[in-house]
């Protein structure tokens, strides 16, 4: 058994997008307030609403590229 499913092209693609989705989650962390009596807007910014989903996304889609990539046939 000298020939893995997935060439190390496509693990480096998976792990490209493991990177983006825990950068992402990352991303969204935070925005909380020290005292639970007062509210925190930090909860609304851009980068939680709109750029760490888009990267989480991105993340997805990478995953599902590097699992499904064929390489080209050098024949």
């Amino acid at each position: 058994m000298d020939k893995f499913s997935i060439s190390e092209k496509n693990v480096f693609i998976i792990l490209a997008g493991l990177v983006i989705m825990i950068l992402g989650y990352v991303l969204m962390t935070g925005g909380g307030s020290e005292n639970p009596e007062e509210f925190s807007y930090d909860i609304f910014s851009a980068r939680r609403l709109t750029v760490a989903p888009l990267l989480i996304l991105i993340g997805f889609v990478t995953e599902i590229f590097g699992i499904m990539h064929r390489p080209k046939n050098k024949r």
